[in-house]
């Protein structure tokens, strides 16, 4: 299950985390962020010590959400050495496609 962050603990979980983080901008009104929520969690399991899966919620997090010049749902940003490193918008990846973008820089 991927874990929930907020704008108080992103620096720590994310910024400071010794593996790849994906972070997931998403939102309750989003049906799309809905439909990759299980394929996220499902992942975060299947990768994990290998590439960490948070959510941030962007209506509750407004501050992250902000700094990082998210505007649309789902979002999907991988962080790694406490710096941006590549993104995704939108719900259009597929399973094999995100397993594969994850494992990319995971290496």
């Amino acid at each position: 299950m991927a874990k929930h962050v907020t704008d108080a603990d992103f620096t720590p979980e994310v910024l400071q985390a010794n593996v790849p983080v994906l972070v997931d901008f998403w939102a309750e009104w989003c049906p799309p962020c809905k439909a990759m929520s299980p394929i996220l969690d499902a992942l975060s399991v299947e990768l994990a010590g290998k590439v960490k899966i948070v959510k941030l919620d962007v209506d509750s997090n407004p501050g992250i959400t902000v700094q990082y010049n998210v505007r649309a749902m789902p979002t999907l940003i991988i962080f790694k050495d406490g710096q941006p490193v590549d993104l995704k918008v939108g719900a259009g990846q597929s399973r094999a496609q995100l397993v594969k973008w994850l494992e990319s820089h995971a290496a």
